[in-house]
C-alpha cells in the first residue's frame, strides 16, 4: 500500500496515541497507598481512579470508533485530546478523593480517542504482514509507558506530590495534540451512513461471529495483566514492605517483560506461524499463573518471575491476536477497533475491582485469576483452530 511521505514516520505517534492509557493509569500507581492514607478510604475506593478511569474510557470507545468512520480519524482526536488535556489539569488540583474520580472520568472520556483511533489509522495506511510488523513495533514503543510511568510517578513523588504526576500527563497530552496536528487525515473513504445511523454499525459487527468470538479469547487472555496492575502497589508497598520508588522498578521490571514479548513477536513475525505465537503466549499464563500460586509468596522476585512469564506471554501473542482480530471484518474498522479495546478494558476493569476487594491473600487471587484466565483462553484457541472458524489472511 503506497503511504504519502508525511505518513512514512507516522508509527511514534500512533505508539504515543496507543500508550495514553498506561501513562494515565501507572504513573499514579505510586501514589495509591498513600492517599488511602491521606483521605483514610480502604484501597477498593482509591482503586476507583484506576476502575472508573478504566470503565469510562472503554464506555466512550464505543463513540470515537464509528464517529471517525464517519467523519475521518483526525477530528475526533484533536478534540479528545484537548479534552484529555483539560481533564489532566483539573485532576492535578483535586483536593479529595471523590473530585479525583469525577476529573478522572473526564479525562477517561478523552483520552479514549486515542487508543482506538491510532488502531483505525495503523488499518487505515498499512494491510497484511505490515501491518502486523507494525503492531508489533508499537507494542514495542508502548511498553515504555508502563515501564517509565510508575518510575516517573516514583521520582515526583519523592521530590514533589502526588499532583504533579497529572500536570505531567497533561504535558504529554500537548505533545500527542501537537502530532495529531501535523498528521494528514489518514482515513481515505469515509463511510456514507448518517450520524444518526453511524452506531449501528455495533450491530453488524456483533452479528460476525468470528470477530466475536476473537474479541472475547483475546479480551480475557489481558484479565491477569489488568488485575496486576490495580493490585500491584498494595501488593508490593503493603504486601512485601517495598518503598515507592522500590515499587515502581518491580512494575518496570514487569514492563519489560512486556516489551522483551513484543520484540519476540517482531522477530518471530514473517518466520513463524502467528497461531503459534498465540498458543505459546496462552500456554505461557498458564504456566506462569501455576508458579505464583506455587512461589508466589515468598517474596518479591519470587512473585515478580512468574508475573513476568505471563506478561511476557502477553506480549508475545498480543499484536498478532490483535492483527487476527482486524482480520475479521473488511468495513467500519474504527468501530471494530473501538469495541475490541472496549471489551480489553471492561473485563480489564471486572479484574481491577475483584483482586480491589479486602483480600487477606492478594496473591493467591491474582494467581488464581491467571490461572483460570490462561486455561480458559487457551483450551477455546485450540477449539477455535481445530474447527477452523477464523479467518487469517496474508
Amino acid at each position: 500500500m503506497h503511504k504519502p511521505a508525511e505518513l512514512k514516520n507516522i508509527v511514534p505517534l500512533l505508539a504515543l496515541l496507543t500508550a495514553f492509557p498506561a501513562f494515565s493509569t501507572d504513573m499514579i500507581l505510586p501514589a495509591i497507598p498513600s492517599l488511602a492514607v491521606i483521605w483514610d478510604k480502604s484501597l477498593s475506593v482509591v482503586n476507583l481512579i484506576l476502575i472508573a478511569f478504566f470503565v469510562t474510557y472503554a464506555f466512550f470507545l464505543l463513540f470515537y470508533g464509528p464517529i471517525s468512520d464517519r467523519y475521518g480519524r483526525r477530528r475526533p482526536l484533536i478534540a479528545g485530546i484537548s479534552l484529555y488535556i483539560l481533564a489532566s489539569m483539573l485532576c492535578a488540583v483535586a483536593n479529595s478523593a471523590a473530585t479525583l474520580i469525577a476529573f478522572r472520568i473526564l479525562q477517561a472520556a478523552g483520552a479514549a480517542a486515542s487508543a482506538s483511533l491510532s488502531m483505525a489509522m495503523t488499518k487505515d495506511i498499512f494491510s497484511g504482514k505490515e501491518r502486523e510488523r507494525i503492531l508489533a513495533y508499537i507494542a514495542i514503543i508502548m511498553a515504555l509507558a508502563p515501564m517509565f510511568a510508575p518510575i516517573l510517578g516514583g521520582w515526583i513523588l519523592a521530590y514533589l506530590s502526588w499532583h504533579w504526576i497529572f500536570f505531567a500527563q497533561g504535558m504529554m497530552g500537548v505533545i500527542g495534540l501537537m502530532g495529531v496536528l501535523r498528521t494528514p487525515e489518514t482515513l481515505k473513504e469515509a463511510s456514507e451512513t448518517p450520524l444518526s445511523r453511524v452506531m449501528h454499525s455495533y450491530g453488524k459487527l456483533l452479528l460476525n461471529r468470528n470477530y466475536v468470538i476473537m474479541v472475547l479469547v483475546m479480551s480475557v487472555s489481558l484479565l491477569p495483566l489488568y488485575s496486576f496492575i490495580a493490585g500491584s502497589s498494595a501488593l508490593y508497598i503493603n504486601g512485601f514492605g517495598l518503598s515507592e520508588q522500590n515499587f515502581s522498578y518491580f512494575f518496570a521490571f514487569n514492563a519489560l517483560a512486556l516489551m522483551a514479548g513484543s520484540m519476540s513477536c517482531l522477530k518471530l513475525t514473517g518466520r513463524t506461524d502467528s497461531r503459534y505465537m498465540i498458543t505459546a503466549g496462552f500456554a505461557g499464563i498458564v504456566l506462569g499463573a501455576a508458579l505464583i500460586l506455587t512461589i508466589g509468596q515468598r517474596g518479591p522476585w519470587s512473585f515478580a518471575i512468574p508475573m513476568a512469564i505471563i506478561t511476557y506471554s502477553i506480549g508475545i501473542s498480543r499484536p498478532p491476536s490483535n492483527h487476527l482480530v482486524l482480520e475479521q471484518v473488511r468495513k467500519d474498522a474504527g468501530s471494530a477497533s473501538s469495541l475490541l479495546i472496549f471489551t480489553y478494558f471492561t473485563l480489564g476493569a471486572v479484574g481491577m475491582w475483584l483482586v480491589s476487594q479486602d483480600w487477606t491473600d492478594r496473591i493467591r487471587i491474582l494467581g488464581a485469576i491467571a490461572l483460570s484466565c490462561g486455561a480458559l483462553v487457551l483450551v477455546a484457541w485450540m477449539i477455535l483452530q481445530r474447527k477452523n472458524i477464523v479467518h487469517i489472511r496474508s
